[in-house]
């Protein structure tokens, strides 16, 4: 699927619809306000967690445009929920973003740099939506004190091929239909008319998965 199409997918499902109240817990439709995936897994072990994991792409512009909002419901997630970003290895283009950001997570900076990546892809324009080179991305990278050849030498790495490996079995077993996605113990999309709604509806199943002994599976 190309990068329109995965993005057009999202967006129009998370749309401009108006914002409605957080649901209950008991009151989520399934269909509507979320998605069972049929043989589901969470991406990493969850060791006792609720695992919230957010797949995106950094040349996806609704991605951008969520990631402040859902930055700040992340902070404020209880202790026994995981939040774990996961690049959407689809193919093409979207790979070498993918790479990139495990790369800076090995090298400790991708949490810092998460942000401003978005930033210097939609605002700033100073990287290429398409066709990045590790050279570019070196640059990118440098600001936040990784020499360069170092971080190439780690985007080319069997440590970074690995994790992307693991997110591309990730995004093809969950059948990730777009970005921004959030998927909850590897068994619930979440959806939502909005970015609002998504949030509220994600709540709502973490409360659900709380409050059913052995629920988070």
């Amino acid at each position: 699927m190309s990068l329109m199409s995965r993005v057009l997918f999202v967006a129009l499902a998370l749309g401009a619809g108006a914002a409605t109240a957080a649901p209950a817990a008991a009151d989520l439709v399934p269909g509507v306000d979320y998605t069972e995936i049929e043989g589901g897994q969470p991406y990493a072990p969850l060791a006792g967690k609720i695992e919230v994991v957010e797949v995106f792409g950094y040349t996806c512009p609704h991605c951008a445009h969520f990631e402040p909002q859902l930055a700040q419901w992340a902070a404020r997630l209880p202790k026994n929920v995981r939040f774990t970003p996961v690049p959407a290895a689809f193919g093409g283009n979207w790979d070498a973003y993918a790479r990139a950001y495990f790369a800076a997570d090995q090298l400790g900076v991708a949490k810092r740099s998460h942000q401003a990546m978005f930033q210097a892809i939609h605002d700033k324009q100073t990287l290429p939506t398409q066709n990045v080179s590790p050279q570019e991305l070196a640059m990118f990278y440098a600001s936040y004190g990784i020499a360069p050849q170092r971080y190439i030498d780690t985007l080319k790495s069997e440590a970074v091929n690995t994790r992307f490996q693991a997110a591309r079995t990730f995004v093809q077993r969950e059948q990730v239909p777009g970005t921004p996605a959030l998927i909850i113990n590897g068994v619930y999309l979440v959806r939502g008319r909005d970015f609002d709604q998504l949030l509220r509806n994600a709540d709502a199943l973490i409360a659900r998965i709380q409050a059913g002994p052995g629920a988070a599976r």
